[in-house]
């Protein structure tokens, strides 16, 4: 079987600000809902879904502006806890995260369903390049972004970024992430942290000192000062941009398997204007 892991919170902010979406307050929703009935049209059986409930997490304790919701759109803010409850009514294995952060929870349930030999493959749906870090050799946890269609597993995390999966959060911590808040280390770019990481594979094997580096760098002198100088900083980036893999979610693989619709769904879809998507998960249900 496959496994699909979806981004809620990225669906969310996807559907909201789609050129198609007249209805700001509840279009969104209507969205993700559709776009979840198409994975199951597309042959899913198993798919778990993980969302910022609120957007601050842990990591807001560890660094003074890490991303904290306050620049959201309340029209948006708002449909976080009615999508979790919608999802959850179409028959959905939803995990709302408060502590942790939704690219947490997929990393976990990317763990608990790779750990399951029944699995095949794990596909986590989402652009977000933190979750590239989630990716293995193997082929068995891969990364999708559903918008564009395009699937990576190692050697396509290799060719987007110059990095292997397991030095993603050591290109983060180097080069920042402006999504998320944290800035990176002055001068260091993404050609630059991925030649040096490529050769070294994390910011703790790479020498202080330029002259020791083995692979040419345009630049070099000021990185490496710029590298002395901000250590502790890249340190702590690359621990923010690191998904922790304790957080809640369904504990097994058979609990993400899609439960058909829920008592319920039909008057909150009628509520939504979307009866239509009610009666096509009847539909889905039914095959």
């Amino acid at each position: 079987m496959r496994v699909h892991l979806v981004d809620g919170t990225y669906e969310l902010f996807r559907f909201h600000y789609a050129k198609s979406n007249r209805d700001p307050r509840r279009g969104a929703q209507r969205g993700v809902l559709n776009s979840m009935l198409d994975l199951l049209a597309d042959g899913a059986t198993h798919i778990g879904i993980a969302t910022d409930h609120v957007i601050e997490s842990f990591r807001n304790e560890m660094l003074d502006g890490y991303k904290d919701g306050s620049g959201v759109d309340p029209d948006l803010k708002a449909q976080f806890p009615e999508v979790e409850e919608l999802l959850e009514l179409a028959g959905f294995a939803v995990w709302p995260q408060i502590e942790h952060e939704a690219d947490d929870g997929l990393a976990s349930a990317a763990a608990v369903a790779a750990g399951d030999p029944r699995v095949e493959q794990v596909v986590i749906c989402t652009p977000d390049k933190d979750l590239a870090q989630c990716v293995t050799a193997d082929g068995r946890v891969v990364q999708y972004d559903r918008r564009r269609g395009v699937l990576y597993d190692q050697a396509g995390v290799i060719d987007k970024f110059g990095v292997p999966p397991m030095s993603i959060p050591d290109y983060l911590g180097l080069v920042g992430d402006s999504a998320d808040g944290f800035p990176g280390l002055p001068g260091w770019g993404a050609k630059s942290a991925a030649t040096l990481l490529a050769r070294y594979g994390h910011i703790t094997a790479i020498p202080f000192d330029c002259s020791q580096w083995d692979v040419p760098v345009r630049g070099a002198a000021k990185l490496a000062a710029a590298l002395r100088d901000g250590f502790e900083d890249a340190l702590l980036y690359r621990r923010i941009a690191t998904v922790e893999l304790g957080a809640p979610v369904s504990a097994t693989v058979d609990e993400m398997s899609w439960r058909g619709p829920q008592p319920g769904l039909e008057a909150r879809c009628a509520e939504l204007g979307a009866e239509r998507l009610a009666a096509r998960a009847r539909e889905l249900a039914a095959l």
